[in-house]
Parts: C-alpha cells; structure tokens; sequence
C-alpha cells in the first residue's frame, strides 16, 4: 500500500494542504489538538472532491442513459445469437463501439477520486511515522498524533501494534473497536448503494453484461474495503465511509428524480408524476417536463409504466405533449357545461347500454294493442274472420270458390292463384 500511495506523492501536497486549512477553521472552534477539528477536516475534504467530481458524475449519468438506450438492440443480439455466447459477446462490443458507449463509465467516479485517496494515505501514514509530508510540519504532526476519534488515535490501525499504540497515548482495544466498526459500516454502505441500484434502478427485461458487472462489483467491493480496511489508518476509514455516504445519498436522490426506463424506481416515479399532473393539472419544473417528452417520443415502444402513464392521464381527461407540457384532452372540453362549469365527471362518460329484457318480458303485450302482422304468419285474415270452433252437426259448408285450390287466399309469402301441383319425382 505505501508502494501504491509514493505513485501519488504529486497531489500529496494539494491534499495535505486542504486539510491543513480546513484544521484551521475548526481548530478555532473546537481546539487544534482534538479528534473533532482533524476528523471534519477529513469529511470536508471529501465534500470538496465530490462536490468538484459532479461534472464527472454527471458525464457517468448520461453515458449510463446512453446504455439504455441500446436496451433494444441488445435484445435482439440476444435472441439473435442465444446459442452462441461467443458471437453475442462480439456483437455487444461492437455495437458498443459504434455507439460510443462504455459499460465501465460507472466506475469512473471511483477511478476519478483514487489519487486522493491514495494520497490522503500517504499523509496519514506519515503522521504515524512521525514524519512531515506536504504541508503538515512539525506543530501539525504533533497535533495530529494527539487527535482520537472515539479514543482511537487518527493515524493507528487495525493490525497496529500495542507498543505503536500505547506510544500515541491510547489503548489497543480502543482502536480495534473503532477500526472493526467503521469497517463494517463502510462494507455495509458500499453494499447498500450497489443492491439499491441493481434491485431499483435497473431495466430487469433485458439481461446485459454491464447487468452481471454491476451484480459482481455488489459483492466484490464490500468484501474489498473489509478486507484492505484493516489495514487503512483510521483518518482513512472516516474518508472512506464518507465518500460512501455521500455515493448513497447522491444515488438515491437520481433514483428517486431520474430513474432507468423500465425500472421499479421509474414506475414508482410515474405514479407521483401523475398524481402531481392531476392534482395541479400541469407538469411542474424542467424534470418532470423532460420526463413525459421522452415518454411521448417513443410512441409505441414504451414499457408498461410508460403506457400506464399515459393512459391516466387520459382518464383523467388529460393528453401530454411532444413538449413535455399536460393540457386537457378533448374529451374534456366536450364535458364542460354551457354555462363554462366543467362536469364533475373524470375523463369521456361511458355510453349507457339499455337494459335487456328476459323472454317472459319480450313476449308479453300491452293490452290493447293488436299483434303486429309479420310475413311470416299463415294468414293474412283477421283473428276474428276465422271460426271459433268446429261447425255444428248437419251445417252446410260454405261454398269454396273454384280456382282457390281449397283456400280464399294465398298464404303469405306464396303466389297467388291456382297453385301448381307438384310433380312426383322420377327416379
């Protein structure tokens, strides 16, 4: 490790110099000697280079949405070449390279901030040793040596020594209490920020290589920093465990207000977003307007949050925009009364479908009313033209009229006149 940090010796100065002002102010609040002055000189070091390191992330953030854009074209390389691990592996570095984009862009903020963290080591294992680096002299090393966070000296470690100890005025079982807690919370929040990003922030329907890297790197790295960890000063510990809140801060608040298309952390956005769009019936800040821009963009390639977005807000009487903007749908200007009140009804009102009637309903008739005549009843004669009932004994017939083929009238639906006799059939 001291081989690794004599590589960054170049910015040993620049780091030790921050630290030397920042013990300047809080020595002036909380004493020059105290693990207070010297511990949130560390922690405002680490703000200063992740605050300076935001560019950075930002650039990690779009290369990050570039990669999901090419989510499509990834699933069909994979369905194209399942069988063939080889060719689909050299069809995704290819498609990589015509794209310009870079799987391992997520580790740039962590490749960005290791020549400080190398350096900051360099420091504090000078301070151990006695010796001055950078801008620390002699009065800042003593001071130094004197500081204890929580009783552990700033410079001591895990594996130090009890001699080592004993000579920085503090306790050997101290230190290992300290460094194993720290190391420990360090581990889990490194742990933390990777589960929440593979289980929140990733599109699980397609299965990349940069998926299985990010689901590696979440078991690897804690066991990294639990492994190195006890051989870090304790100054290095509390550097470290701050930059990894502050990673898991940062990270939960772009999960939170820019998530990965076809995520959970995207349809969980949505759903405030359209609870926020309904209740104020426009979209609120540049965010938000961005967010139902791309949506609209992609037509029918959204996901089913997108497509469940969308269509709230249509029962709710709203349509967005290719702008990002939410206006109301036409539906809803045809609600809206003649006096300009709108209709306390949500979205079009649904036709209504007149009931159906059972069959004793449909047969029965008012009284009064006549049946009506259809073409398909026997007879066109009245009801009351036919007899009642079957002629009394010795009653003559009424006389038929010859050519009515023994009936009046044609039924209906037949010619009239004499009908033709049906020939019998020849076989």
């Amino acid at each position: 490790m001291d081989t690794i940090a004599s590589l960054f010796s170049f910015i040993t100065w620049p780091v030790s110099w921050v630290i030397v002002q920042f013990h300047t102010v809080y020595g002036a609040i909380f004493g020059p000697d105290t693990g207070w002055a010297w511990g949130l000189s560390i922690v405002s070091l680490v703000i200063l280079i992740r605050i300076c390191l935001i560019p950075l992330f930002v650039k990690q953030i779009k290369a990050t949405r570039g990669m999901q854009t090419l989510q499509p074209e990834m699933k069909k390389i994979q369905e194209r070449y399942k069988n063939d691990k080889q060719r689909q592996s050299e069809e995704m570095m290819k498609l990589y390279k015509e794209t310009g984009t870079n799987p391992l862009s997520s580790c740039l903020p962590i490749l960005a901030q290791s020549p400080f963290f190398f350096a900051l080591y360099h420091v504090l294992n000078g301070i151990a040793s006695g010796d001055t680096i950078g801008a620390v002299n002699q009065s800042l090393l003593e001071s130094a040596q004197k500081a204890h966070i929580f009783g552990a000296p700033l410079a001591s470690k895990f594996f130090s020594s009890e001699s080592d100890v004993a000579a920085l005025n503090a306790s050997l079982t101290d230190v290992r209490v300290v460094t194993a807690i720290m190391i420990v919370l360090m581990s889990a929040s490194q742990f933390f920020t990777q589960r929440q990003l593979m289980t929140k922030n990733v599109d699980t329907t397609v299965k990349t290589p940069f998926m299985q890297q990010q689901k590696m790197l979440m078991y690897v790295f804690p066991v990294m920093f639990a492994v190195f960890g006890v051989n870090f000063p304790v100054g290095v510990l509390v550097y470290w465990l701050t930059t990894n809140v502050w990673t898991m801060g940062q990270q939960m608040y772009v999960i939170r207000n820019n998530p990965t298309p076809g995520s959970k952390a995207q349809a969980a956005y949505l759903e405030r977003l359209h609870k926020s769009v309904t209740e104020h019936g426009k979209t609120r800040g540049r965010g938000q307007r961005a967010i139902v821009k791309a949506i609209v963009a992609k037509g029918r390639d959204r996901n089913e949050a997108e497509r469940k977005f969308i269509n709230g807000l249509n029962k709710a009487g709203m349509a967005a925009q290719a702008d990002g903007s939410v206006v109301k749908s036409e539906a809803a200007v045809a609600a809206q009364s003649a006096d300009g009140s709108t209709v306390t009804t949500t979205g079009q009102p649904k036709r209504q479908q007149p009931k159906r009637q059972t069959k004793s309903q449909r047969q029965a008739k008012p009284a009064g009313e006549a049946e009506p005549k259809t073409s398909l009843t026997k007879s066109d004669e009245p009801q009351d033209a036919k007899p009642a009932g079957k002629p009394a004994a010795g009653a003559k017939k009424p006389a038929q009229k010859s050519g009515g083929g023994g009936r009046s009238k044609a039924q209906s639906g037949q010619r009239k006149g004499p009908q033709r006799p049906k020939s019998p059939s020849k076989k």
